[in-house]
């Protein structure tokens, strides 16, 4: 437990200082993993747990209160789509994390458009990951990301582990996040 989703979760921490980065939002938050022990690493005064889930959010909740952060860590239930709509969210989230969420193509099309003009989107895979890059490679031009990164995790144990980290890059055209079903017919 320990090693597969604290330790894991906690492997982007390094990066993310280094980036000077701290207000994480987790998109799929489920079990609280990766969101609760990054923002709680980085000491951020705000982060945000999205899940579409209500009694996953409620759990969330429980446990952020149980462990004295509620004052620092929300949330809500939700889906990136809409986050990604309402300009109290669009753009405002200098982190955006996802763990065993869905594919590389479709977390930059609903988490990049939450990310600030100088934050990153992450997201842990696992073994190689250079088929799925190459499938996402137009999402990643459409949103105009970044340079993207993938770094072993670095955990002893996790060697196949992998963060995935796309910079966000110019300007994101307002259509995106596109609606599920018309992302389901007509992927990038």
């Amino acid at each position: 437990m320990a090693r597969l989703h604290v330790l894991d979760s906690l492997s982007v921490v390094p990066h993310l200082v280094r980036r000077g980065l701290r207000r994480p939002l987790d998109l799929g938050s489920g079990g609280g993993f990766p969101g609760i022990p990054i923002a709680a690493a980085l000491g951020s005064d705000r982060a945000l747990l999205v899940d579409s889930v209500g009694k996953k959010i409620r759990f969330l909740r429980t446990v952020v209160d149980a462990t004295g952060l509620g004052r620092r860590i929300a949330a809500e239930q939700a889906r990136a789509e809409v986050l990604a709509r309402d300009p109290r969210d669009r753009e405002a989230w200098p982190v955006v994390t996802a763990r065993a969420v869905t594919s590389l193509t479709e977390l930059v099309e609903i988490g990049l458009p939450l990310v600030t003009p100088d934050g990153v989107l992450v997201a842990w895979k696992r073994g190689p990951v250079d088929e799925e890059l190459e499938a996402a490679g137009r999402a990643l031009r459409a949103l105009r990301a970044g340079p993207v990164e993938v770094l072993p995790s670095g955990v002893p144990g996790l060697e196949g582990h992998r963060l995935v980290i796309v910079p966000r890059g110019g300007r994101i055209d307002a259509r995106f996040p596109r609606d599920p079903a018309e992302r389901r017919h007509r992927p990038l």
